[in-house]
C-alpha cells in the first residue's frame, strides 16, 4: 500500500475494512529558505507555534500569519526542542539555544561547563539532554536552560555503548544507547538530580537518534543492537516489543544507511500514525496503532515514487502542522485534499491474484476483474472529472509488468458506476499473478474490495 492505509469497518459494514487515501499536504505558507529541521508547539502559550528553518528560527502567530524572526542557529540536521513553560532550549548537536518566551531574548549557550547536546528534554524543572560521542547525561540549573555546573552530570553505564539521544515518558528519562536502553527517575539527588531504575536495562539500543518519538501513551523508535538493527520498536512497561513486520525490516535493512532516519508522530480521526523517515534511502514508511498495519507514504516526481515531503510535526490550533525536509514551506495533513501541494499524490495497491494455498501453478484464464470503490466522485471539471484508475499486472510475481489498462470510476454523481477490466489474458511464465491499481485524480479513494473471475485449466 501506498498512500492508502486500512479503515476498520464496525459491524454490520459491507466488508470488515476498506483502503482510505493517505493525507494530502495543504499549504500554508513559506518560512524562511529552509529545510524546516523541527516544529514546536509552545505548551504554556498556545497562541504560537515556532520554526527552525535552515539556520533561522521564528515565532509565528498563526498557520498564515507572519513569521517573526527571534533568532540563528547553528548545523544542518534535525533540531531537538524542549520547553519549561518560559525558555525554549534547542539542541542543534552540538551548539545550543535558549529563547525565553517572556523576555523576547534569544541566546546561544556559552557557559564554560557546556558539553554541546544532541538531544534535550525537560523534567521536572530541568533540561535534560546527552553530550555528544559519550555516555553522558546532563541537566541544566533548575529551571534555567542556560546555566550549567561542572557537577551537573552523569553517565549511563548500565551498559560500555555510547549514549544516542534521550526521551521522557510518564516523568521518567529514558536514555537510549547504541545497544541498550536505560529508564532514569527524579531522586532529587545533589548535583545530577536523576538515578537509574534499577531492572530498567533493556538490551535493545536505538539505531537513529530522532527516531524516537512518543505516541499513544508509548515510546517508538528504530531499534539496533549488538546482534543486528532495523527493527521498530514500541515500549511496553520498560520493555521493548517489536511492531515492524518482516517485510517492513527486509526493506529498511537493505538501507545503506539509516543513522539518519527521522520520526514523527500524529493523530488524526482515530488514527495514531509513527511516520518513519529515512532521508538517505528518499523513503517513508508509517505505523497505524489503530490497525497496526504498515503503508507506505509517498510523494511523486518525475514519474517515481520518492520519500514523503514532511519532515518534522507539531499539532498548533487543532492542525497537524507539518514541514517540508527540501524547503520553507508548512503544511497541515488534510485528509480532504488529494494532492501534495498542488503536485500529484499517487495511490497504490498491489495484491496476489489467487489467496495463499489456492494457486495450484497452472494456467488460469482472467476474464474480468472489477474494484469495489466509491464511485460517483468526480470533480465537477478539469483533472479529476472523469477520474481513472490505471491496473497492470504481472505474471511472474512481481518482476516484469504489463501495459497500463485504464477505467474510469465515473463521473460525478454517478454512484452507481462499475470500475471493470476484461479480457485480462492467460496466465503464464511462473502462473503467480500480481494485480496492481493506482490513480493520481485528485478525487476521495475508499477501496472496499475486489472480485476477480477467472477459469483453471488442467495445463
Amino acid at each position: 500500500m501506498v498512500n492508502l492505509f486500512p479503515e476498520v469497518i464496525p459491524e454490520g459494514g459491507k466488508e470488515p475494512a476498506f483502503l482510505n487515501r493517505a493525507p494530502g499536504l495543504k499549504f500554508q505558507q513559506t518560512i524562511g529558505v529552509g529545510p524546516i529541521r523541527a516544529l514546536w508547539a509552545h505548551q504554556t502559550n498556545g497562541s504560537n507555534f515556532y520554526v527552525v528553518s535552515g539556520n533561522e528560527v521564528y515565532k509565528v502567530p498563526s498557520l498564515t500569519g507572519t513569521p517573526v524572526k527571534i533568532g540563528d542557529v547553528s548545523g544542518s540536521g534535525p533540531v531537538s526542542i524542549a520547553d519549561n513553560g518560559v525558555q525554549l532550549f534547542f539542541a542543534c548537536n552540538p551548539a545550543s539555544y535558549v529563547y525565553n518566551d517572556v523576555t523576547g531574548v534569544f541566546v546561544q549557550i556559552t557557559d564554560a561547563d557546556f558539553p554541546g547536546a544532541v538531544t534535550v528534554q525537560y523534567l521536572d524543572g530541568y533540561f535534560i539532554f546527552n553530550e555528544p560521542n559519550s555516555q553522558r547525561l546532563w541537566a541544566t540549573s533548575l529551571l534555567d536552560g542556560t546555566m550549567i555546573a561542572p557537577l551537573d552530570f552523569a553517565s549511563a553505564e548500565g551498559s560500555p555503548d555510547g549514549v544516542v539521544a534521550v526521551a521522557v515518558d510518564h516523568r521518567e528519562l529514558w536514555v537510549f544507547g547504541t545497544d541498550t536502553v536505560e529508564v532514569w527517575y527524579d531522586a532529587a539527588l545533589i548535583d545530577f538530580p536523576l538515578a537509574p531504575i534499577q531492572g530498567a536495562l533493556n538490551e535493545i539500543g536505538c539505531a537513529a537518534a530522532f527516531s524516537i518519538a512518543k505516541l499513544d501513551n508509548a515510546l517508538f523508535w528504530l531499534g539496533a543492537d549488538a546482534r543486528g538493527f532495523g527493527i521498530v520498536y514500541q515500549n511496553k512497561g520498560y520493555s521493548g516489543v517489536r511492531v515492524s513486520t518482516h517485510a517492513i525490516e527486509y526493506a529498511i535493512q537493505q538501507y545503506d544507511t539509516i543513522s539518519d532516519a527521522v520520526a514523527y508522530t500524529y493523530q488524526q480521526e482515530g488514527h495514531a500514525f509513527y511516520v518513519l523517515n529515512f532521508p538517505s534511502a528518499n523513503a517513508t514508511w508509517v505505523y497505524d496503532v489503530a490497525t497496526q498495519a504498515w503503508h507506505e507514504r509517498a510523494g511523486f516526481l518525475n514519474g517515481a515514487f520518492t520519500r514523503h515531503r514532511s519532515n518534522c510535526q507539531c499539532n498548533f490550533a487543532n492542525n497537524t502542522v507539518v514541514g517540508d525536509f527540501e524547503n520553507g514551506n508548512i503544511y497541515t495533513l488534510d485528509l480532504d485534499i488529494y494532492a501534495d501541494n498542488s503536485n500529484i499524490q499517487k495511490w497504490l495497491r498491489s495484491w496476489r491474484a489467487l489467496a495463499p494455498g489456492e494457486n495450484n501453478l497452472k494456467r488460469s484464464t482472467h476474464h474480468s476483474l472489477q474494484l469495489d470503490v466509491e464511485t460517483g466522485v468526480g470533480l465537477n471539471d478539469g483533472q479529476g472529472s472523469d477520474p481513472q484508475v490505471m491496473l497492470r499486472w504481472s505474471d511472474d510475481g512481481g518482476h516484469t509488468w504489463s501495459n497500463e489498462h485504464w477505467a474510469s470510476m465515473g463521473t460525478i454523481g454517478s454512484y452507481g458506476y462499475r470500475t471493470f477490466w476484461r479480457r485480462l489474458g492467460m496466465t503464464e511464465k511462473i502462473r503467480d499473478r500480481v494485480y496492481e491499481v493506482s490513480g493520481t485524480d485528485p478525487v476521495k479513494i475508499a477501496i472496499v474490495g475486489a472480485e476477480l473471475f477467472i477459469t483453471p485449466t488442467n495445463a
